[in-house]
């Protein structure tokens, strides 16, 4: 990574807010909702940002929008800031920042989110709208953080993080890539994003995801047929890591979160990560659950943050499990660590009083 860039960790997003009823019930009988400023990539940012590193998002906003100034203060207050135009609203039936409505869960009830994004702003991010060259090569990136879900939105967007990981490489910075797979996203899509995506996975130093999403996304053969539960699931997804690794020999770091729902506020938590001929496995265990939207953001955030500190693997994957796990203790959807020491008492199990 570069020594002397400017932002620790970038990435490309659109913004937009989630509202969740207050406590924990269901959307459809509640009246009164919380309002928080969100999206999947600028979650994975808020461990590196809460933690004190230059994190920046390249998006789009709606000019004179009170909800965009809603969003842009809570940037701000999140220490991740943020390039983009504003674009004119053009009219009650144009340009909008998405709304995602869900509610947490309780028991044996599991949330349930509905994601209200017709006329969003995001879908038509431009690469014409960030200063690349000042970002990667002047001022200079670490890590550039992508995720299938923006890049997937719209052939706007998928050609903004195709021609932005370009840049990005090009310059010296670090490729991570979350394939995030969405089937509403993919469809009649699917030949151009396969290949669309291929391409920022043969860039990429850090590929995420879950065994669907391999083989979905990239066209990857799923894992074989083998030994039943959690074992079983841990050898299938490490024989299909060496078919993601020969496909794309310039990676050198692979992960992905293992989760089994007990109920809406207990989870078996764990994590899978490879670098450098190197295994490291936290077998899942038990978590208590108050929200668990964003979890595998705040997994990915740890990881990041930790790649960033210089760590080893082992611990990019103990760091990333904790801060995943902190992320479904808070009910916004990203983890927000006050310290690296907080992190690191959430992976030995110790919750007792710090004076």
């Amino acid at each position: 990574m570069r020594d002397n860039a400017k932002y620790d960790l970038v990435t490309v997003s659109s913004m937009g807010v989630r509202i969740t009823p207050f406590d924990r019930q269901p959307v459809h009988t509640s009246n009164l909702f919380e309002m928080q400023s969100t999206s999947a990539e600028t979650n994975v940012l808020n461990v590196s940002a809460s933690l004190g590193l230059n994190t920046m998002v390249m998006t789009r906003f709606v000019k004179d929008s009170a909800i965009a100034s809603f969003i842009k203060a809570e940037l701000r207050k999140r220490n991740i800031s943020y390039m983009g135009p504003d674009i004119p609203q053009g009219g009650p039936w144009g340009y909008r920042h998405q709304f995602n409505i869900a509610d947490s869960g309780c028991g044996m009830r599991g949330p349930i989110v509905q994601n209200d994004r017709a006329g969003e702003v995001g879908v038509t991010i431009q690469p014409s709208d960030f200063d690349l060259e000042k970002i990667f090569k002047v001022d200079g990136c670490r890590i550039l953080h992508l995720s299938g879900l923006i890049g997937a939105m719209s052939e706007s967007t998928t050609r903004t993080c195709l021609e932005i990981a370009r840049y990005a490489k090009a310059n010296g910075t670090l490729i991570s890539f979350d394939l995030n797979y969405r089937a509403t996203f993919w469809k009649g899509r699917e030949d151009t994003l396969r290949r669309d995506f291929s391409e920022i996975a043969s860039l990429a130093d850090i590929l995420i995801g879950n065994e669907e999403d391999f083989q979905l996304a990239l066209g990857i053969e799923g894992p074989e047929a083998g030994g039943s539960g959690i074992a079983g699931k841990i050898d299938g997804f490490k024989g299909m890591i060496e078919r993601v690794r020969e496909a794309y020999p310039n990676a050198s770091a692979f992960a992905t979160t293992l989760r089994e729902v007990i109920s809406a506020n207990e989870h078996h938590w764990g994590a899978i990560v490879w670098c450098d001929g190197k295994w490291s496995v936290e077998m899942p265990r038990p978590i208590p659950v108050l929200d668990r939207i964003g979890g595998g953001d705040g997994f990915v955030g740890g990881l990041l943050y930790a790649v960033l500190r210089g760590w080893d693997s082992e611990k990019w994957m103990q760091f990333g499990w904790a801060t995943g796990a902190l992320a479904t203790t808070m009910l916004t959807d990203y983890a927000s660590p006050v310290s690296e020491d907080q992190v690191w008492n959430i992976y030995k199990g110790n919750a007792r009083v710090k004076r």
